[in-house]
């Protein structure tokens, strides 16, 4: 896997992670939603980990710095 994430787009991902967890940890989202959500939350912090989305594969996105 080549890295294709840059430092903003892990950052706000990380951001978006937590904060969905904390609502539906919170209780604020609940249901379906909240599972939704936990769920997009763990797999934007996923992929900030290891920099890459395999999602800006398919679109041809990268946002990591070049070299």
């Amino acid at each position: 896997m080549k890295k294709n994430m840059g430092k903003t787009d892990k950052l706000i991902r990380v951001i978006l992670g937590v904060i969905f967890a904390a609502l539906y940890l919170a209780g604020i989202v609940t249901g379906t939603w909240g599972i939704v959500l936990l769920i997009l939350g763990a797999v934007f912090i996923t992929t900030s980990a290891v920099s890459f989305c395999p999602l800006y594969t398919l679109v041809g996105i990268n946002t990591c710095a070049t070299k």
